[in-house]
């Protein structure tokens, strides 16, 4: 048995069993994958695939139970060159965050500045994507963090932290009726079209709840990724506009007025994730700490090992 063939058996399944495929993503050929495959399953007495033929279909059941090994093995040995890494390179490296473009553009701004100015030797990798590309960066392991409001707290394989609670606001262009309205409810809303963020993005689930809990049918005319899309269109007069109540910037957003709504929506959560057993360099903690004073080095490690404080214990 050796590394080729577990990284087989993972390039394998991650490549949904093409084996040119593999065989591309390892550098070699496809003959090559499949004698890796046959030597491994003749060493272990036990086939790992399901075949139809010469193509694989799947896996096994002893396959899936390898699988999990293998991939702990890979992210051990991956761990083994960061921890080398952090000793003889403390201050140097690469940090990848993986977060959505609202926590990017205006939660992180104050963090990744003042994290340069700690590590300004680290290469600050900062990538934008839905909550589900960012859960899957942290599980096949480009990211190091991920930054999101949805899905990261129920991924088993993830431990996520609470970040920061946040609403939503309802913007208007200058001059709105609604401007002249002092108490607002969702009533109100649903008078106009509404431009707002897509689903499954920035808390949108918690917008759809609260229109179905009262019974009403909001006409969301156009969806966007980012905060600053949705402005741009209700500065246009298409409709009303809901955002994360971070994103309005009184001096930038003078084409607009934000109106007092904290109290039609449920507050939202941004989480902080990392993935279980993934080896963190002490920068990364040092990040994670400039996002939440709470979340240092000591309690992130408990929450990744909860096994070594009841051993202690």
């Amino acid at each position: 048995m050796n590394f080729q063939q577990l990284r087989i058996i993972h390039e394998t399944v991650r490549c949904n069993y093409n084996l040119t495929e593999v065989g591309n993503a390892l550098f070699t050929s496809q003959s090559g994958v499949s004698k890796h495959i046959k030597d491994l399953e003749d060493e272990l007495g036990i086939e790992l695939f399901v075949r139809k033929g010469k193509r694989l279909l799947g896996l096994t059941p002893p396959g899936k139970e390898l699988l999990e090994i293998v991939e702990r093995m890979l992210l051990d040995a991956k761990n083994i060159k960061h921890l080398a890494e952090q000793f003889s390179q403390s201050d140097k490296g690469q940090l990848t965050i993986a977060t959505t473009h609202t926590q990017a553009r205006y939660a992180l701004p104050r963090v990744v500045s003042q994290f340069k100015k700690a590590f300004p030797k680290v290469h600050l990798a900062l990538y934008q994507g839905s909550p589900n590309e960012i859960a899957e960066m942290l599980k096949d392991g480009p990211a190091d963090i991920g930054i999101a409001t949805e899905m990261l707290n129920l991924l088993p394989e993830l431990v996520a932290f609470p970040y920061y609670s946040w609403h939503h606001a309802v913007i208007v262009p200058k001059g709105h009726a609604l401007e002249k309205k002092r108490n607002i409810g969702l009533e109100d809303l649903v008078q106009y079209p509404i431009v707002t963020y897509h689903e499954g993005f920035t808390g949108r689930k918690n917008l759809d709840d609260a229109f179905l809990k009262a019974g009403l049918n909001p006409d969301i005319i156009m969806s966007a990724l980012d905060a600053d899309v949705i402005k741009t269109y209700v500065e246009l007069g298409l409709g009303i506009g809901i955002i994360a109540s971070m994103a309005y910037q009184k001096e930038r957003d003078t084409k607009l007025t934000l109106l007092k709504s904290g109290h039609l929506f449920e507050d939202n959560t941004t989480w902080i994730a990392i993935r279980r057993g993934h080896y963190l360099r002490g920068y990364a903690y040092r990040f994670i700490e400039y996002c939440s004073s709470e979340l240092d080095e000591v309690r992130i490690k408990q929450a990744l090992n909860p096994q070594v404080e009841s051993e202690i214990e």
